[in-house]
C-alpha cells in the first residue's frame, strides 16, 4: 500500500494520516507501507513524530527535495538509535 502525501503534514492532517495508517494496519502489515513524501512542503513536529513511530513499524518513507530528504534522514537516525525525533 501506497500513501501519496501532498502539501503540509501539519495540525487536523497529522490526525487524518494516523487515522489512515491505522485504518491500512487492520487488513496489511506496516512492513510493506510506503509513504511518498515526494509533493510535501512543510511537517510539523507532531507529523515528524507520527512519521516516526509509522518508520519503527516498518513503512518506507520517500522523499524528495532538500527539506524532506532531512527530515527523513533525521528520522532515520533515530529510529536507529531508538530515540524520538
Amino acid at each position: 500500500m501506497t500513501f501519496s502525501l501532498e502539501g503540509r503534514l501539519a495540525g487536523l492532517w497529522v490526525a487524518e494520516l494516523e487515522r489512515c495508517w491505522q485504518e491500512a494496519a487492520l487488513s496489511r502489515p506496516a512492513a510493506g507501507l510506503i509513504v511518498k513524501l515526494t509533493a510535501v512542503t512543510f511537517v510539523d513536529d507532531r507529523g515528524k513524530d507520527l512519521l516516526c513511530r509509522m518508520r519503527r513499524q516498518g513503512a518506507k518513507l520517500m522523499p524528495a527535495g532538500c527539506l524532506m530528504k532531512a527530515i527523513v534522514e533525521r528520522i532515520e537516525a533515530d529510529v536507529c538509535k531508538g530515540e524520538p525525533t
